[in-house]
């Protein structure tokens, strides 16, 4: 019998472990080469992992809901295709052989379907993992092991909240897999240290409770009234709630409203559209902004910049990121070099990225390496808004309802007159550290420009 192993993929550089949301097959199915057969869930994307070769799924070693580290052997497919049933009841005495897994790209977010009690056979392994950790912490060797670097790896958010402390990661014991460090370790070890204070670290202790709200990041519970519904968040939803209390926690946030007019882009779109959809690219008014924004943002720099302690990083690179809205949360795929690319190009670069979000198809770089942000509420009737930016970049754009309205304009001869003209309204929230209000207003004053006479050339 020929088995192949599926493996948790490593779904980029930093990623060290992966949550199993779903099975999307049984044991005893029949699965093709490349078919989706699980959903896993990484700090960076959510992800459909394909079968690694054509047979029946002989054996599932991780429920769902575990997390389990990369390379991992998640299942077993028998190539031979043996009977549905036979599998399961073989798989278990039968051991693992090596193989290998081919990585799917992903994103978006599924609610993690709670964990079965069957395969008791998961568990032992990420038991047996945390021995080397425990017996590695009083240190000795000169290499470092895997589950060393995996322990010391991390999730961001724990890494981050050990920076806001200056705590060692190392000097945490971990109950994760591998003896990793697990987001409600390193808040107990804080708060140890803060109940019993050492006599040489008297003084900060009373500094830890204050970060401790940073990363901790607490949601109040509430208490269930007969009649409601509980229902868990996915990991989409939860590590966004995260994110953005931590962001308002992190940036002094501000937010400037300009009015457009999208008078001339509107008539250029009627013009252009038959010709752009001809070559796959639909020029929305979202594809003008982007194009708009990214030309700025190398003339006004520190709008596309990171605040990083008490420096400043001016990002080399424009890569706008897209908020894209999904049935299980939200996303943002990132336009990479966006000022390098043409109207077109960034159309069929949008409309491509959307796609993939919503399919589950983006990899960890799609989303990765943002300089700015652009959300786009206005799609579903908002005025406008004021978003909360986007770690660790400083500014995030909100584009409104592009709607006719009546307008006050003056005509070349200085008359005023009332017309109905294309009108929406675009906020920018800001970091208000490093980017001033007036920064922030010669900015958008150069986008409103340039979205109001957009050069005919430039389509």
């Amino acid at each position: 019998m020929a088995r192949v192993d599926v493996i948790m993929p490593q779904m980029g550089e930093s990623i060290a472990e992966g949550t199993v949301s779903r099975w999307l097959k049984k044991v005893g199915d029949t699965v093709k080469r490349d078919e989706a057969i699980l959903e896993i869930s990484t700090d960076k994307v959510d992800a459909e992992i394909p079968a690694p070769a054509a047979g029946v799924l002989a054996e599932i070693k991780v429920e769902e809901g575990a997390t389990v580290a990369v390379q991992t052997v998640v299942a077993v497919i028998d190539t031979e295709g043996a009977a549905a049933t036979t599998p399961a009841a073989a798989a278990a005495p039968s051991s693992p052989s090596a193989g290998t897994g081919k990585r799917e790209e992903g994103a978006g977010a599924s609610a993690p379907a709670a964990a079965k009690p069957a395969a008791p056979a998961a568990p032992p392994a990420p038991k047996a993992a945390p021995a080397a950790p425990g017996a590695a912490a009083p240190p000795a060797a000169t290499e470092e092991s895997a589950e060393d670097r995996l322990r010391r790896r991390s999730t961001p958010l724990v890494r981050k909240i050990a920076a806001e402390h200056g705590v060692d990661i190392a000097e945490v014991p971990g109950t994760g897999l591998a003896g990793r460090v697990t987001k409600k370790d390193i808040l107990s070890f804080i708060e140890q240290g803060a109940a019993e204070p050492a006599p040489a670290a008297a003084p900060a202790p009373p500094a830890a409770p204050k970060p401790a709200a940073a990363g901790d990041v607490i949601h109040p519970t509430v208490e269930a009234w007969p009649g409601d519904e509980v229902v868990a968040m996915s990991r989409i939803r939860k590590l966004t709630a995260d994110h953005m209390i931590t962001s308002r926690r992190t940036s002094a946030h501000v937010t400037s409203f300009y009015e457009i007019d999208y008078t001339r882009i509107a008539r250029l779109r009627a013009r252009i559209k038959d010709e752009y959809q001809a070559r796959g690219a639909n020029p929305t008014f979202l594809t003008f902004i982007i194009k708009v924004i990214a030309d700025n943002l190398r003339k006004h720099r520190v709008v596309n910049a990171s605040v990083s302690g008490d420096t400043i990083i001016y990002r080399g690179a424009v890569n706008i990121g897209v908020a894209v809205a999904l049935d299980w949360g939200l996303i943002v795929p990132v336009l990479k070099q966006a000022d390098e690319l043409s109207l077109v190009g960034i159309a069929r670069k949008v409309a491509d990225l959307a796609e993939r979000a919503r399919t589950k198809r983006l990899s960890p770089d799609d989303v990765q390496q943002g300089t700015f942000t652009i959300t786009n509420p206005g799609v579903f009737g908002s005025l406008a808004g004021a978003p909360i930016i986007n770690q660790p970049q400083v500014a995030i754009l909100g584009v409104g309802s592009i709607e006719k309205r009546p307008k006050v304009i003056t005509l070349d001869d200085g008359q005023d007159v009332i017309a109905i003209r294309t009108m929406g309204l675009l906020t920018l929230s800001f970091d208000h550290r490093i980017v001033d209000g007036a920064d922030a207003d010669r900015f958008m004053a150069d986008v409103k420009h340039d979205l109001e006479t957009f050069a005919e050339g430039a389509v």
